[in-house]
């Protein structure tokens, strides 16, 4: 315990935070974009990402999975560029590039030795507004999207369960559909569809760009106003109307039934994220718990339901504080090949009983935040990481100085907060409960794949 605490005062050190954290430098061009620009100079490197605050929290019935279908589309030509051309262009120029779909943004992204820069900033200015969706190039991506739809979900049971958990844990709460779309929205889109969702949010005042590297700030600043600058900006853009999820009245359960090899549990509380609270602190105080429960082999779930009582041969613990919306505290688990579903729900209720009736002790916890400083100093080390932080907490609605505090507010939960976020919203009318009940392999469909050329990346 001592050479954890030692670690723990050299990483909360300034100094050592100093060599990991830079500066961020935040502009705004008179057409509404944001740029956020951060130093890095370890490597002659850059990272260039261009967020859209638009995700699938933002569709409506009927066109779910229209966000990451036009992510798809970004890259099938433009009025100067024809199918595919973004992507060599990039290649020849020595970079990477891919992008995602998220549920509140979608994010597109360049790695480029830095003298590249202004290549990146040129391709990704002229697709902001000048996408060209050529219903021939669409047809042949849907087909893709379609197929990326069964393998990574359709035929894979324990995806499947996780979006039927989804669906029914939430009412009206967007974050039910999945990102990727329900299959017959994704059939039954059009072209049409993808073009009235580019020209309402794909504008410079609906956009992020993130840059680290290494760059001069001001430098960047003048090739943003070049090549961004004069894009005009969007009238059309309003935040969604908020919906409000009713309240829970009691626990919900499904089975899945599917041809798979093994069950499958997932439990899922309704938990707030950071600007859904009135006491600001309880986020921070979940975020805890989740380490506490799985952060690593030390962690109760891992030592207690895997090794001890051997009830599962694995377990994950998910909560994210950083979302547009509040979400779930979610536990993944398999049981033990002795050991059913319903022992192993017991066994995690147990578990959170115990942090409910007993805080946790001060050694554990000051092991945990150890742990949490560390994770946050190393991440440092990858440009691509920085800008993710940035991209991510300015188009969930929050900002870029919210990880500066993160590990101050972190250092200051007590073990008396995290058992009274365990005992306000771990309960019954907050639980939603799913449970895969396999159906025998031999009852599964072969399935002839197609062969679809000139896809998109996988997402």
């Amino acid at each position: 315990m001592k050479q954890l605490f030692t670690l723990l005062v050299l990483i909360l050190s300034p100094s050592a935070l100093a060599l990991a954290s830079g500066k961020v430098h935040e502009y705004k061009l008179k057409n509404g974009l944001k740029l956020f620009v951060k130093e890095d100079h370890r490597s002659p490197v850059v990272v260039s990402q261009v967020w859209y605050k638009v995700g699938s929290s933002y569709e409506l019935n009927g066109t779910t999975g229209v966000s990451h279908m036009l992510e798809h589309m970004m890259f099938k030509g433009t009025k100067k560029l024809k199918p595919g051309e973004f992507s060599r262009i990039i290649a020849e120029n020595g970079g990477k590039e891919n992008a995602f779909t998220g549920r509140d943004y979608t994010a597109y992204f360049q790695r480029m030795e830095k003298s590249r820069l202004k290549v990146s900033f040129e391709l990704e200015a002229d697709r902001m507004r000048n996408l060209q969706i050529i219903d021939k190039e669409f047809q042949k991506e849907r087909q893709v999207v379609i197929e990326e739809r069964r393998l990574r979900t359709d035929d894979k049971p324990t995806s499947l369960t996780y979006e039927h958990f989804r669906a029914a844990a939430f009412q009206s709460n967007p974050y039910r559909a999945p990102v990727i779309g329900w299959m017959n929205d994704i059939e039954k889109m059009n072209a049409k569809d993808l073009e009235d969702w580019y020209q309402r949010w794909y504008a410079p005042n609906n956009a992020v760009v993130v840059v680290v590297g290494d760059v001069n700030p001001a430098k960047v600043y003048a090739l943003a106003k070049k090549y961004f600058g004069p894009l005009k900006p969007s009238k059309n853009i309003s935040p969604p109307k908020p919906q409000v999820e009713p309240k829970q009245l009691g626990i919900k359960r499904i089975v899945v039934r599917t041809p798979a090899q093994l069950p499958f549990l997932i439990m899922g509380y309704k938990t707030p994220a950071l600007g859904a609270v009135e006491k600001d602190w309880e986020p921070y105080a979940l975020e805890l718990m989740a380490y506490v429960l799985d952060g690593g082999k030390s962690a109760r779930m891992t030592k207690n339901l895997i090794r001890e009582k051997a009830v599962a041969s694995s377990i994950d613990v998910s909560y994210d504080l950083h979302s547009r919306l509040s979400g779930l505290f979610s536990f993944f688990a398999l049981p033990s090949q002795a050991n059913t579903v319903k022992n192993l729900e017991e066994a995690i209720r147990e578990e959170i009983d115990k942090i409910k009736k007993q805080p946790v002790s001060k050694a554990e916890l000051d092991r945990v935040k150890a742990q949490i400083v560390a994770s946050k100093v190393y991440e440092k080390d990858s440009v691509f990481y920085q800008a993710m932080e940035i991209g991510t907490l300015e188009t969930v609605g929050r900002s870029w100085k919210d990880s500066e505090e993160y590990l101050k507010r972190i250092k200051k939960v007590t073990p008396e907060q995290i058992q009274e976020v365990a005992q306000k919203y771990f309960r019954d009318n907050q639980l939603t409960v799913a449970t895969l009940n396999p159906l025998p392999m031999s009852m599964k469909k072969p399935r002839k794949r197609k062969a679809i050329p000139g896809g998109r990346h996988a997402n």
